[in-house]
This record gives structure tokens, C-alpha cells and sequence, in this order.
């Protein structure tokens, strides 16, 4: 029943919906355990049509994602595909600089990748693999009974079922295979959209040493407004993708920005060093590119005992403000592979070996999704309000001078989500105790220097180190 400790190639025959950069990591991930892949895509191939402009977030690659890719030995090859990211630079409404570091030093950094050259790269390791990829085909339904799949050729129209064998739904946010699960009775499913929207601009390569100095590419660039704000992050050739975030009516929303006077008013009055760093048609594309809208989706379970299995946004969608949506799916990839590998030598019938793996990734992988979906959240108010707050930023001060002082007892949750392999859920638990602490500590002072170590020592022993022993924490990373 076994093949080399794996699941029998005979015996697992498995469909992935959805090419994305989720659904090429899962095709490897299954090829690489000895399952006949075939891989559905609705859009065309990337590598060989531009793919549709306007509405691409550059993705934020961190050690959680990176950890899969090293594992399929890739990560040498994405990394080169990356610009390092180190911290934030914050532009104020008078168009002043404030920079913060997001590591303990400058080991410690986020990648700024392009969605387009990371997929495009993904498509190519999976299809080294033997994976069978199919473009075009746009998935209507499944039938979990039979294991099929109905699709529709996006260039033809014409549908076609086809044998699918075990189910895997890495179609994103809008995910079929989550809608078929909840439909016919097996998953129960929410989807809470933000009212809030987001354009792409283009910044391109500073052409002066001032323009430079304004876009450093080493940072994530945040023009905060409180109820919007402006982003940017580097590409390999010295431009920068750019995002409006906006509510999408009311107030300063993509409503009411619909004429160009309208549009270039705003980004004058509301970012205005960013004017002269977008592009000379910005105003054109934000009028042309189209809204992409945010939310959050809330699902369980992720399976349907052996014969389906949600991964990535499909399962957990959540909004981008924490740069975790790619790393969170990538680390579904890494944990269903490890327990591959931990019932690898498990003597049950294949079927219900496959039960249990699913059934285990659901258990492991929900309670971590909902946390980090909680802190996408949280860093949506952070990013459009709070990194402009003085409150805020001493809090941050006060917290990278205890990290640097005292690393082998706090690492800040930032540090912890991006950088560890610690649960998300235990992130969101020490994060929670850390605020606590980081209040305490900034009552009555107004600089950093003013923070009194030997009372953040006593309060972190007294509040976070017996949540380290509780669970077996250590913060070497």
C-alpha cells in the first residue's frame, strides 16, 4: 500500500485548482509525495500573455513562506527574484521622513517580490515536476461523490467534467471548490468585506538623489491619513508598485475621486511628495485601473474527510496588511507536507490516511489563520493611522530599544509573525501582552531614551516569560 514511505502514486490521483504562487507550492508539494498532479488555471498562462494590468499588490515574502521553498529548493532562486525590505518610511502631510526599522537589525527583512515573476517562476518548477497544467479553465463545481470537477474553457465556452480524484482548492478568496463544499453541506463559510477598495499606481525609478532619498528602496514607503492611505514597495529595477487605499464612498473614497481634477486635487492635498515620485499619467490610471476590493474569509472545515482539501486564501483569505496572505499559504503547504511525512509510515488503507492528514491539517492550521486574519486587521488600522501617530511611534522606539537590549526575552509580535516559525496564534497571544507592557512603560515620558529598562525587565519576567514557559517558547530566531 506503500511506496517509498509515500502514498502510492496508483492510488492518489489529485487536482489542484487554482495556478496561483499557493496552488504551484501544493502541485509541488503532492508531485514531490508521489501523487499524479494536474493543476487548473482560469486565467492564461503568465509566462506567455501579459496578464490582465491594474490590479496587482506587490506580495511581501517572509522566513514563514521562505521556509517551503527552501525545503523544495527553491529559495535561492525566488530570493533572486526579491528586493530586500528593512523597515517603513513614513511621508507626512508635509512631506516629511520618518523611517522604523522592522528588525532587531538589518538581517531581519521582509522581500518585495512581483506576483508576476514569482508565479511565472512557480509554473515553471511545477511543470519541472511533472505537473500537468491546464490554462483557461475556469472552475464551475465539483462533485466530491464521484471526484469530478466541472469546468469552463474561458477561450471557448465549452464545459467539460473531468475525473479529479482528490480535490485540492487553492483558488483563492473567490474560491469554487469552497463554494461547492459549503453548498452541498459540508463547510460553513463567511466572507466580511471591508469597505475599502485599492488601485494600483506606478512609481517609477527615481531619476534625482532627491527622488532616491524619498523612495529609499530598502523600505515599505506609507503615506497614513487615518481614513486612507498611500503605499509603495520595490521592484528589481528601481520602480516601485504603488497602492491607493480608500474607502470605497463617503469622504476622501474612490466615489468621489471620479473626474481628473478630482483625482489630482486629492493627491495634492493629501500626498503631496508623491505627486512628483508617481507617474506622469497617474491620474489616467487611477481612473483607469480597476477597484479591487478587501475582505476577510472564514471557513471550516478546510476538508471534506479524503476527498477535498482548501489551502491558502480559498481557506483563510484575509487583507493585506500584515504582508502574510502569500506566507500563511505557503506555510499551509509546509505543515500538509510535514504531515505527509508524519504518517508516512502509518499501515491505515490510504484513504483513511488521507482522512486523517486533512482532518489534522484543519485542526492545526484554523485556530493560526483566524489569529492572523485578527492581525491583518489590526494592521490595517496601523498602516492608515497609527504609523503617523507620535503616541504610536515612541511605543515602536520604546519596543526596538528593548528588542536590541534584551532579545533573548522580547521579540516584538511583528518580529515573531515575520521571522519565526512560532504559531500565529501564539503571536497574537504575546502581542497581546506585549501592548500591556509597551503602555505601561511610555506613561509620562516622550522619548525613548526616557523608558526605564529595569521596569520593562521586571514587567516582561512578570508578564510574558510564564507565557514562554507555558508553551515552550524560546526566542532563538
Amino acid at each position: 500500500m506503500t511506496k517509498n514511505g509515500i502514498l502510492d502514486s496508483d492510488k492518489v490521483e489529485s487536482t489542484v485548482i487554482g495556478a496561483g504562487p499557493v496552488g504551484c507550492v501544493l502541485a509541488l508539494v503532492l508531485a514531490r509525495r508521489g501523487h499524479q498532479v494536474t493543476l487548473y488555471e482560469r486565467r492564461p498562462d503568465i509566462r506567455h500573455e501579459d496578464p490582465a494590468g491594474g490590479r496587482s499588490i506587490n506580495l511581501v515574502l517572509t522566513e514563514r513562506g521562505l521556509r517551503i521553498l527552501g525545503r523544495l529548493g527553491l529559495r535561492d532562486e525566488i530570493l533572486s527574484l526579491t528586493v530586500p525590505v528593512l523597515g517603513r518610511m513614513m511621508h507626512s502631510l508635509e512631506s516629511k521622513l520618518a523611517y522604523q526599522p522592522y528588525g532587531k537589525d538589518d538581517s531581519e527583512c521582509n522581500y518585495s517580490v512581483s506576483r508576476t515573476r514569482l508565479n511565472a517562476s512557480l509554473l515553471d518548477a511545477a511543470e519541472a515536476a511533472g505537473v500537468a497544467i491546464h490554462f483557461n479553465q475556469i472552475c464551475i463545481d465539483a462533485d466530491f461523490e464521484s471526484g469530478q470537477v466541472e469546468l469552463k474553457d474561458a477561450v471557448s465556452g465549452e464545459h467539460t467534467r473531468r475525473a479529479a480524484g482528490v480535490i485540492f482548492g487553492a483558488d483563492g478568496s473567490p474560491s469554487a471548490i469552497r463554494h461547492a463544499l459549503v453548498a452541498q453541506g459540508h463547510a460553513e463559510a463567511t466572507v466580511d468585506k471591508l469597505n475599502f477598495g485599492y488601485k494600483e499606481l506606478y512609481f517609477p525609478a527615481p531619476s534625482s538623489s532627491t527622488d532616491t532619498a524619498a523612495m529609499a528602496d530598502h523600505a515599505l514607503h506609507i503615506w497614513p491619513r487615518g481614513d486612507h492611505f498611500l503605499m509603495g514597495l520595490a521592484n528589481l529595477d528601481g520602480s516601485f508598485t504603488g497602492t491607493a487605499y480608500l474607502p470605497l464612498d463617503g469622504k476622501n473614497s474612490f466615489a468621489e475621486l471620479d473626474t481628473p481634477a478630482s483625482v489630482r486635487a486629492f493627491f495634492e492635498g493629501q500626498y503631496p511628495d508623491s505627486v512628483r515620485l508617481l507617474s506622469d499619467d497617474f491620474v489616467d490610471a487611477f481612473l483607469a485601473n480597476p477597484t479591487g476590493t478587501l475582505g476577510t474569509v472564514r471557513c471550516a472545515p478546510y476538508h471534506l474527510d479524503a476527498r477535498a482539501l482548501l489551502v491558502g486564501d480559498a481557506a483563510h483569505g484575509i487583507v493585506p496588511f500584515f504582508g502574510q496572505g502569500l506566507n500563511c499559504g505557503f506555510e499551509d503547504c509546509l505543515v500538509l507536507d510535514d504531515l505527509f511525512e508524519q504518517f508516512a509510515h502509518n499501515n491505515a488503507p490510504p484513504e483513511d490516511r488521507l482522512a486523517a492528514i486533512f482532518a489534522q491539517f484543519s485542526a492545526l492550521r484554523k485556530p493560526n489563520a483566524d489569529a492572523i486574519a485578527e492581525m491583518a486587521l489590526d494592521n490595517f488600522v496601523e498602516m492608515r493611522a497609527k504609523v503617523g501617530d507620535p503616541n504610536f511611534l515612541l511605543q515602536k522606539k520604546v519596543e526596538h530599544r528593548i528588542e536590541n537590549e534584551m532579545p533573548d526575552i522580547y521579540r516584538s509580535r511583528y518580529a515573531v509573525v515575520m521571522y519565526s516559525a512560532l504559531p500565529y496564534r501564539r503571536a497574537f497571544e504575546i502581542g497581546e501582552l506585549q501592548q500591556a507592557i509597551l503602555r505601561e512603560l511610555c506613561e509620562g515620558i516622550e522619548d525613548a531614551a526616557q523608558a526605564d529598562m529595569r521596569q520593562a525587565r521586571d514587567l516582561i519576567e512578570a508578564k510574558l516569560l510564564p507565557y514562554y514557559e507555558r508553551f515552550g517558547i524560546a526566542l532563538d530566531f
